[in-house]
């Protein structure tokens, strides 16, 4: 049976007096590839950051609503953001490494956190590093600057970082649209693994992209949760015909 990881129950968004989200209900398994897809402006990203509650730092948003997480609600008075956010963490469309060096960007985190080991933190930096599928290129120069690596290994390092501090959840935001093919190509290899051990949420303006590394894809327009359902079953035989005419370009 499938375990579900992320649960949420009748989610309600406003920025001031605009609806962003009505009425979003679904349950997001663990340790698989979840998919958000739909036409810009559909709610879709917005909703990928109510998950690690990114959209506090956006004034005059209101959430009503449950968004759970393996069972609690994580907009409950009592949750520690700083936590969520260890345990939820969030990988973005455009790569953003620290202007520190390739070392000091994944050690970053765990420092913050309290560790102090140079051994065990040159142990976190090599398995975030490995994870990532950027080792091998990275791993003899360590104390250069992140910003001498092309976009496609920031984006890469940018996802180590992510995951030196352990999370459990990964969210995704177009995290390969602004690279070449080759390195988009790695990017999606990357998300495919770490599904072994992290549950992944994508979102993505490429259908194609949600068809390979996805195992359940949502179809969000003007805010609302279309259909949701295998990838497969989306991609060949959806329930909702507005599903079918974005997935079949007759809009968006």
């Amino acid at each position: 049976m499938i375990q579900e990881k992320i649960l949420t129950e009748n989610m309600f968004l406003h920025y001031g007096t605009k609806m962003a989200l009505n009425n979003i209900s679904i349950k997001i398994p663990e340790k698989k590839v979840t998919a958000f897809i739909g036409p810009s402006g559909c709610g879709k990203s917005t909703f990928l950051r109510s998950l690690n509650r990114m959209n506090d730092l956006i004034d005059g948003v209101k959430i009503d609503g449950n968004i759970l997480i393996d069972g609690i609600n994580i907009y409950d008075k009592n949750i520690d953001v700083v936590t969520l956010r260890k345990k939820v963490g969030m990988v973005f469309q455009k790569s953003n490494p620290f202007a520190k060096s390739i070392y000091e960007n994944i050690a970053y985190g765990p420092r913050i956190n309290g560790m102090k080991d140079k051994k065990q933190l040159d142990e976190i930096v090599e398995k975030a590093l490995r994870n990532a599928a950027i080792w091998d290129e990275v791993k003899d120069r360590l104390g250069d600057s992140a910003l001498g690596l092309s976009g496609g290994q920031q984006q890469r390092l940018c996802i180590a970082r992510t995951l030196a501090v352990n999370p459990e959840i990964v969210l995704m935001d177009e995290p390969a649209s602004a690279l070449d093919p080759l390195s988009t190509s790695k990017i999606e290899e990357l998300i495919v693994q770490l599904k072994e051990n992290y549950t992944i949420v994508i979102v993505t303006h490429n259908m194609q992209q949600a068809a390979r590394i996805s195992d359940m894809t949502a179809f969000f327009y003007l805010g609302e949760l279309i259909e949701f359902d295998k990838t497969k079953k989306i991609f060949t035989n959806p329930e909702k015909k507005q599903t079918e005419d974005y997935i079949t370009g007759r809009f968006g």
